[in-house]
């Protein structure tokens, strides 16, 4: 990963990027899952985005070890937070757009946890798992990260963002562990989005 980094760091229209591991079953787990990766691009434009995922090097070769590729598309609608320093995601559109109940939510959390707070962190994850596998509207999440267990990361789709809110601000089960993340101070920098769904697309590549 790190050559491929500096392979892509003077790509022409890529704002932002990261390669992301993942972790075990839903993602959610200290096991990870060495069969699937994550990239992570911020790009000027859907041609930039296009030119890069379907003709850089760093893809292709990926492609070629790769059995499936699933592109999510994004449209940034709310971001707050820092990721290695600064907002990737800050050119947003009013948080109006989110009232689109058509259109499929996404949500990606982040954050690079406080050393002394780890063991804290982790005892919590399992009630963070349960109450996401049972909310309301939800198609897919996984847990993602920079590095195991110290960098962490979400990625999670939904009906709407009614769905979103709903578990966001009336899930009893989430609310406790929004409390225990403010009260026990596990993190040292965080990162919260939400996006619009403007395409999810797998490829079959064998």
């Amino acid at each position: 990963m790190a050559s491929a980094q500096m392979l892509l760091k003077n790509t022409k229209g890529i704002q932002f990027f990261k390669f992301l591991g993942t972790g075990g079953g839903q993602g959610f787990s200290l096991r990870p899952d060495f069969s699937t990766y994550a990239f992570l691009g911020v790009w000027d434009n859907f041609s930039a985005y296009n030119n890069c995922i379907n003709s850089h090097p760093v893809f292709i070769e990926y492609q070629k070890k790769a059995i499936t590729q699933r592109d999510l598309v994004l449209s940034p609608i709310k971001s707050h937070g820092l990721w290695s320093g600064k907002n990737p995601f800050s050119n947003t559109t009013p948080s109006k757009e989110e009232k689109d109940s058509n259109k499929k939510a996404v949500v990606i959390t982040r954050a690079t946890l406080r050393w002394n707070r780890l063991f804290s962190f982790w005892k919590s994850v399992p009630a963070a798992s349960k109450a996401i596998e049972k909310a309301d509207g939800i198609h897919y999440y996984k847990g993602i990260g920079e590095w195991p267990f110290i960098q962490q990361a979400t990625v999670s789709i939904w009906e709407n963002f009614e769905s979103v809110n709903a578990f966001a601000y009336k899930d009893k089960a989430h609310a406790e562990i929004v409390k225990k993340t403010r009260q026990k101070k596990w993190y040292k920098e965080d990162l919260f989005s939400r996006f619009h769904l403007v395409s999810d697309i797998t490829k079959n590549l064998k």
